[in-house]
């Protein structure tokens, strides 16, 4: 049986307000398995990259618990945390402003090697660094450019190779193409995938774009306004989706087909807001299916099918499972 690397109890972020307290990570649970990944998905908006950082302790957390390898980190010291950071690393969104522009790529992925003392000399350090870029696919030549000398891609290239340089068992992928052109995309994502099955490594994978998703999950976790909605397989979520905010966001999908139909699901209606939420589902608002029920009682997560998790009262009943 599969190991659990990362364990989640009822994790919750709030930040405080002038109109009160956001909540943009409300009660979500969930483990990861060695080796696999788990993408998170939703709106702008949702909290999923929120969830991403307070998982890391890049922001504390409001209540709840994270286990990384059966040990508690919502608490660890700040030498603990420095410690945890070995082992736990990040992949951030933009590739650009993620960088540092008066360093070379030299620099930026030898920089956490030296912050560690991985490094006894110099030339081990270049060499650390070079094998480094060779894994991610840099060629040699581009060891002293600066990152606005680059594409995007190589950018992205320049973070991946960052988060692996202390060579950690968990990274935290937060929309790690959405700013590449589609092409430069899969290149991405292949390198991850590749990287995965080489190392063993785990991923959270934070992403609005399904069909990436889909491309690179094991486990898909769907977020809306800090909540978590469904949870299940990759293959289950696109093969029956339980959940009518599921439905709507599989449904944007467009089919590269011409002529192919598709049944649209229409999200409609304006969000809730997450300062302060009232009791209820905070998708009730935008809900065909919504009943008085749905604006009084907050829905819990239980398990519908195998392993397939739904929060919503009448799941069951919009999906004929009764």
């Amino acid at each position: 049986m599969a190991k659990t690397l990362l364990e989640v109890k009822h994790l919750k972020k709030y930040f405080k307000v002038s109109a009160g307290l956001l909540h943009a990570v409300d009660d979500v649970t969930f483990t990861i398995e060695e080796g696999k990944t788990l993408g998170v998905v939703g709106e702008s908006g949702c909290g999923k990259s929120t969830l991403g950082r307070v998982v890391l302790g890049l922001l504390d957390a409001t209540d709840g618990e994270v286990y990384f390898d059966g040990k508690e980190t919502t608490k660890a010291t700040k030498e603990e945390r420095h410690e945890l950071r070995k082992d736990m690393q990040i992949i951030f969104q933009d590739p650009f402003s993620s960088l540092n522009p008066r360093m070379t790529v030299k620099e930026i992925i030898g920089e956490p090697l030296k912050i560690y003392g991985l490094c006894k000399t110099k030339e081990e350090l270049d060499e650390r660094v070079a094998k480094i870029m060779e894994t991610v696919g840099l060629a040699d030549r581009l060891a002293f450019s600066y990152p606005h000398e680059l594409d995007g891609g190589r950018r992205q290239r320049i973070g991946v190779g960052r988060a692996l340089a202390l060579e950690p068992r968990f990274i935290v992928c937060d929309e790690p193409v959405s700013a590449l052109d589609v092409s430069i995309q899969a290149q991405i994502l292949n390198l991850m995938m590749d990287l995965q099955e080489q190392r063993g490594l785990t991923y959270i994978f934070v992403t609005h774009d399904l069909s990436v998703v889909k491309h690179i999950s094991d486990d898909i976790l769907v977020m809306y306004l800090g909540c978590m909605v469904e949870k299940c397989s990759s293959d289950d979520l696109f093969d029956k989706q339980l959940h009518p905010y599921t439905k709507g966001l599989l449904a944007a999908i467009p089919i590269p087909t011409i002529g192919a139909k598709k049944e649209r699901v229409m999200l409609t209606g304006e969000l809730s807001s997450p300062i302060e939420p009232k009791p209820g589902c905070r998708f009730a608002v935008r809900c065909r299916y919504a009943k008085d029920k749905c604006f009084t009682e907050n829905p819990v997560m239980e398990e519908v099918l195998p392993n397939h998790f739904v929060s919503c009262h009448y799941v069951r009943e919009i999906n004929g499972l009764d």
